[in-house]
Parts: C-alpha cells; structure tokens; sequence
C-alpha cells in the first residue's frame, strides 16, 4: 500500500515536471519565432487585448500562469496599469496577483516531500525554513512587503508546506502598496517600449511614494519582529 502510494506521488511529481517543461519549451520557441523579446510579447499582448470584451478575463489567465514559466510579475503588474488604468488595474491585478501566487505554492506543494524537517538543512536555510513554517503570515508578509522576488516566496512557501491560508492573506496584504505603486507606474504610460516621453509625472511620483512607504512599513514592522535571516 505505502509503496503503491509513493508510486502515484512519484508519477504525479513526474507528470508536474513533465507539463512544466513543456510550457517553458512552448514559450521559448514562441519567442524565438516572432522574434519577440519579453517586453516585446507582453506589449504584443497588451496591444491585442486593449479595448478588447475579454482584456481582463485575459489578463487574470495570464497572471495567473505566469510563474510556471516565470515571466516577471512586476512587468505584467505594470501592464495592468497600462491596459485598464489605475483603479480596474488595481482589481484586475490583485485577482491574478494572487492567483499566480497559489498556482506556483500548489506547483512546489506538490512536489515537496512530506515529512522534510529543518534537520535536513543547517545553519541560515534552517532557521529561514523554521520562521517560515512557525510565524508563516508574519514572514510571508515581511517578505512581500521588502519586495523579495515574488515567485522565490511563492515556490518556497509551496515546498516548505506552510499554511495555504495564512500564505494567501499575507500575499494579499503584503503585495498591495507594492501591486498599486506598480500598476500606477504602468498607468502613468502609454506604452511599455515609449520610454520618458511617454510617462505622466504625476502618475508616476505617487507610484514612486508607495514603493517608499511600502518598503519603509516593511522595516517598521521588522524592527518589532524578529525577522527572518534572509531579511537582515
């Protein structure tokens, strides 16, 4: 029974690993035969989708798939801005944000392995691993907050196992001066290939403002915790 058991986790794992290099295959080969660059595909999506009944249906499937080939979060938060404008691009990139976020937790949930323990690692990665797994919702949003690259949180919340709940409402928390200051960045454009000329200060100042403040919550709560190694 518990080897019948490891087989089905093993061929589950195998097929995860499977359809993952394929979707980074499938993607490759799609820019290298349009010529496009990474910047270049999402503003092709960005000029197909403007205006268009399916844009934000569109946008969410995007974001939400993002991490299994890991296309930057920050370039498609500021897409959203681009494409629906401060406040629809708000809510349109806080559904895929958060989305994304349990796609690639589920993706490293399942293929972690059951009964790892912080034996198994020493010295920094131990206590990181334990701090996460003890204070999952206090570290989870410290990380967020600090702007620590979004799918590195999201893979090792998923294979460290912690609290789905308390990773998805600290993501969610956590992510927000963050998702704004971006999507008021993309909103401030009118294109992303436009460069200075295209950016509208204002717009662009505020964005600037909440990334500070973001950042700066971040060390004020830090200094009332007791943070995590990776942070210090």
């Amino acid at each position: 029974m518990l080897f019948s058991e490891g087989m089905n986790e093993n061929l589950k794992r195998g097929v995860i690993v499977l359809t993952w290099i394929a979707a980074v295959a499938g993607w490759v080969l799609y820019q290298r035969s349009t010529g496009l660059g990474t910047v270049g595909s999402l503003q092709q999506f960005i000029d197909t989708a403007r205006g268009a009944w399916w844009a934000i249906l569109a946008f969410v499937i995007v974001y939400a798939i993002r991490p299994i080939v890991l296309f930057p979060a920050s370039l498609l938060t500021i897409a959203g801005g681009l494409l629906f404008g401060p406040v629809v691009g708000v809510i349109a990139t806080v559904i895929g944000a958060n989305a994304s976020a349990m796609v690639a937790y589920w993706i490293a949930r399942s293929l972690g392995f059951e009964g790892s323990t912080d034996k198994e690692a020493a010295g920094l990665l131990a206590r990181w691993s334990k701090r996460m797994r003890d204070e999952s919702f206090v570290t989870v949003m410290l990380m967020r907050l600090a702007f620590l690259p979004y799918d590195f949180v999201n893979y090792a919340a998923g294979f460290l196992r912690i609290n789905p709940l308390s990773f998805l409402l600290a993501t969610a928390i956590g992510s927000l001066p963050g998702t704004v200051s971006f999507v008021l960045a993309g909103a401030s454009i009118t294109s992303l290939e436009d460069g200075p000329s295209g950016v509208d200060p204002a717009v662009l100042i505020a964005s600037v403002v909440l990334f500070i403040v973001s950042v700066g919550i971040s060390r004020v709560v830090k200094k009332g915790e007791s943070a995590p190694p990776v942070l210090a």
